[in-house]
């Protein structure tokens, strides 16, 4: 029953968000933001993952400095959620005049044209599904791995939405990795956020200073297939627009024992990532701990 009511909230609030003047929107959210993050939970872990990232490896962050973060990132987490609720009632023109892919396009078509698929390894920064939508604009559709959210309405309202934007989205069960594969081998493209270990037995790799635990899944599926491999971060800003920054591809060939070809390829993305997240570290929406406490 909680979860049904949860879910009926969360669905109610987004269809408002859908419906609030642009601006007037994220200017909300944001501020609902601070005031409910700052009290939260939340606010420890988002605290000290922000510390590991702003001073690693030394980890000595002025508190005050370390305090505007933590307010910008419950901001910043507001303000995707509300875009995020707003993107699929915005029109294909639209869409494509407020991102751009900066930096790295080339690396993304160059391996797509290879035919051997695609797989984007992606930190949770800003907002990727402006980043999805816009690929599908250019030929090149993404297919997602989604948590499967309870109750099973919140889930099909979530993917619903996805789609709406020319993103597919398959829930995260044992059916997930044979239709990755059969994506990649039909020369599609997979994003995977993989900078949390939400199934856990992910692969130990040093990140910000830390063992920590990622995904080993965009390493298997690019070792598995031999398609190409890069990582990417979608920003938010300036204003109401939204920017991309694509990596060089990251080597990803046979070497070994899969398991050791496993970790050193997502030590490589590890290291991708660490440099997509410094770029705007309160655009870094991961709420949980992520790193042992000090």
């Amino acid at each position: 029953m909680k979860a049904r009511n949860a879910a009926a909230m969360y669905i109610l609030a987004g269809r408002i968000l859908e419906r609030l003047p642009e601006r007037f929107d994220v200017a909300l959210a944001r501020r609902i933001g601070v005031a409910v993050g700052m009290r939260s939970k939340a606010r420890q872990p988002l605290e000290h993952n922000l510390q590991n990232v702003l001073s690693a490896p030394d980890r000595l962050t002025e508190s005050a400095l370390l305090e505007r973060y933590v307010r910008r990132g419950f901001a910043n987490y507001a303000q995707y959620w509300a875009e995020g609720a707003k993107l699929p009632g915005l029109s294909r023109d639209t869409i494509n005049s407020r991102f751009r892919i900066v930096e790295g396009l080339e690396y993304l078509e160059e391996a797509f044209a290879l035919g051997k698929g695609v797989v984007i390894a992606l930190p949770h920064v800003g907002s990727w599904e402006w980043g999805g939508s816009y690929l599908s604009s250019l030929g090149m559709p993404m297919t997602a791995v989604a948590e499967e959210l309870e109750p099973p309405r919140l889930f099909e309202w979530f993917t619903a939405k996805r789609e709406a934007i020319g993103i597919h989205i398959e829930g995260l069960n044992k059916d997930a990795s044979t239709k990755l594969l059969n994506v990649l081998k039909s020369g599609g493209v997979v994003g995977l956020l993989c900078d949390r270990d939400i199934q856990g037995g992910g692969v130990n790799v040093e990140f910000f200073g830390s063992t920590v635990t990622l995904p080993g899944g965009p390493a298997t599926l690019a070792l598995r297939t031999g398609a190409p491999l890069v990582c990417a971060a979608c920003y938010t800003g300036p204003g109401r627009d939204h920017f991309a920054v694509i990596t060089p591809p990251i080597i990803a060939e046979r070497e070994g024992r899969l398991r050791h070809d496993v970790t050193r390829v997502t030590q490589a993305i590890a290291d991708e990532l660490e440099g997509l997240i410094r770029r705007a570290p309160e655009q870094w929406h991961v709420l949980e701990e992520r790193f042992e406490q000090l």
